[in-house]
């Protein structure tokens, strides 16, 4: 019997990578909207579209702002810092297509805890109220989705112009080379790994840093935090724990040893990571459901 085989066309390929640039982006903003300002009803928020047209849509985006940029910058200024400073055992990822080896510092587990605690510590203590992200969710959200695009740029023209390695090239594609990636190992200088940073430190971090603000929103407005947020912070966190606790695996995995530095991963990680993944908790801040000691 003859085989079957099923050909893709460049065609098929390019019109799939330019719906995902196209379409994440505007996806990630309605959700948050959906979540925090129509009650999680997709049909409240299909109605407005609906009623406003583009409009609407241009008036729901909202825009980034001064303290947005704060919040990021300083929320990715103190990762960088944990990735390069803090003290973690030597760890040899796979070797590479081209013949590398990447070798990491494995302090993630480190890093999460000092994460945590700094951060639950500036609110116990007055310092910094973790109210602020989630009221500025929005426009945190949008600031990322454009950063993130530009990061994503910078990646594209250091895999061309200064590669940390020879894992890369070009496909001859623009579209291919900037959703896909240049760089399987992009560094910045000898010791700060780029996609350790967004996939790890980053998307990861910001996981259980926003399942934190959610339950401390929820506490702030109702003075009590409901069963059902206690429930979804405890799993998210029991996960992203687990996924740090095991992060020097995660450097052995597809992600790390075969996805290359591009906007698929890097933007993904950046942004589809901290909106996506946490928006139940993004939901439960202002609509509390009472599960029950026995549910």
């Amino acid at each position: 019997m003859g085989e079957t085989k099923t050909v893709h066309s460049p065609l098929v390929t390019y019109a799939s990578m330019l719906s995902l640039l196209s379409l994440c982006p505007p996806f990630v903003i309605l959700l948050w909207y959906t979540m925090v300002h129509a009650d999680g009803s997709i049909l409240q928020t299909w109605d407005h579209l609906r009623q406003h047209g583009l409009q609407g849509f241009i008036e729901i985006w909202p825009r980034p702002t001064a303290t947005a940029w704060k919040i990021i910058a300083c929320y990715g200024a103190f990762e960088a810092a944990l990735q390069l400073l803090l003290p973690g055992k030597r760890v040899e990822g796979p070797i590479s297509p081209a013949g590398n080896q990447p070798v990491y510092k494995a302090n993630g587990m480190a890093a999460y805890f000092v994460t945590l605690t700094t951060y639950l510590g500036l609110w116990w203590f007055g310092i910094f109220n973790p109210t602020v992200v989630y009221d500025h969710l929005g426009e945190i959200f949008s600031a990322l989705i454009f950063g993130s695009f530009i990061f994503c740029i910078f990646l594209y023209i250091k895999g061309h112009v200064a590669p940390s390695s020879t894992d890369s090239g070009s496909s001859g594609n623009a579209i291919i080379d900037f959703y896909w990636g240049m760089e399987l190992y992009p560094r910045i200088g000898k010791y700060f790994d780029i996609k350790v940073f967004t996939n790890c430190r980053f998307g990861m971090m910001s996981w259980a840093v926003l399942a934190v603000t959610y339950c401390i929103k929820q506490y702030e407005v109702n003075g009590r935090v409901a069963d059902s947020m206690l429930v979804n912070t405890i799993l998210m966190l029991v996960y992203v724990t687990k996924f740090f606790w095991w992060e020097a695996g995660y450097w052995n995995t597809m992600d790390i040893a075969h996805d290359r530095a591009g906007f698929y991963i890097c933007w993904g990680c950046l942004v589809w990571v901290p909106s996506i993944y946490t928006s139940p908790g993004m939901y439960l801040v202002n609509h509390p459901v009472n599960l029950g000691t026995q549910v």
